[in-house]
């Protein structure tokens, strides 16, 4: 029937929490992301994308994730095609569905930093093609795979490692226990009250941070106060202050331990300027990551 919605394939596959890869994929995934960081510079990658477009939804601002995909897909040879959420009549009251099945009729692929995971779930459930979940409030899923990819590069191998995290069990915690889980890796979160992961998704989760820090690999930690929580800053800042990643803290860890953090970061607050910048730091190679992990996903769910 001429303008009749094509369904949506069921070969179509999403990464919105970090739970979909199997353990095969997931370590297939991250050696693809450092033979991509390798051979960069040789155009490793390219054309895997050719004649293909990827929408890039930002309904907040974004530095990494937006520059690590923009750059992630011009690099594969592909179109990154950046919209704002106020560009989009999603602003003026057309349904997410709707979009979806719009946008599906262009691209290749839809990567969306979203206010609601609600809504990232709907867009995917609506769309012909891979949905990608570049943040929302409960899941950070590509900062996880940069963040494995990370210590896959430090350590030559995941299986066995232990992270503490230490702070807000946000979602970045959350997605860094699924993912982890998935890789084999031991991840302990440390939180206070009332900022605690559901139980039993991470290995530990518990209140003091030098338990959770004891013999750990890594060490990780993100902002106490982020986009959304500031009419609460104050009291989050007094809640999640003995949480904060410093020399004293690393004196707990493995002497090997790395510190990690997802950035934006704030020096004196959830991470001691001296670690953050000091020699056990990898959080700009971290970072760096998430264009060669996100470059080895993209790959996995479309070439």
């Amino acid at each position: 029937m001429r303008g009749a919605y094509h369904p949506r394939l069921p070969v179509t596959r999403d990464f919105l929490t970090g739970e979909e890869p199997t353990g095969a994929e997931l370590t297939a995934l991250l050696e693809r992301g450092l033979e991509l960081k390798v051979g960069r510079r040789g155009g490793e990658g390219r054309g895997a994308l050719d004649g293909r477009s990827v929408a890039l939804v930002f309904e907040k601002p974004s530095t990494r994730t937006r520059v690590s995909f923009e750059v992630g897909v011009a690099e594969l040879g592909g179109t990154p095609v950046v919209l704002r959420g106020d560009e989009l009549q999603l602003a003026r009251g057309e349904s997410v569905a709707d979009t979806a099945r719009v946008l599906s009729r262009y691209v290749s692929a839809i990567v969306v930093r979203a206010g609601s995971h609600e809504a990232v779930a709907e867009l995917a459930g609506a769309a012909a093609v891979p949905v990608v979940n570049g943040l929302t409030p409960e899941h950070h899923p590509c900062q996880a795979l940069a963040d494995l990819l990370t210590l896959r590069e430090r350590f030559g191998g995941l299986e066995g490692l232990k992270i503490a995290y230490v702070g807000d069990g946000n979602n970045v915690a959350r997605s860094l226990a699924i993912v982890g889980r998935s890789a084999g890796v031991e991840v302990k979160v440390a939180s206070p009250e009332g900022y605690r992961l559901e139980p039993g998704l991470a290995a530990l989760d518990c209140r003091d941070p030098r338990e959770a820090v004891e013999g750990a690999d890594a060490v990780y930690t993100d902002v106490w106060v982020s986009m959304g929580d500031e009419s609460d800053a104050e009291r989050r800042r007094a809640d999640l202050a003995p949480y904060q990643i410093n020399a004293d803290l690393l004196d707990a860890a493995s002497d090997r331990a790395i510190v990690l953090h997802c950035l934006p970061a704030h020096p004196g607050e959830e991470i001691a300027e001296d670690v953050l910048y000091g020699d056990r730091s990898a959080v700009w190679d971290q970072a760096e990551n998430r264009l060669h992990a996100q470059k080895a996903l993209l790959e996995l769910l479309l070439a």
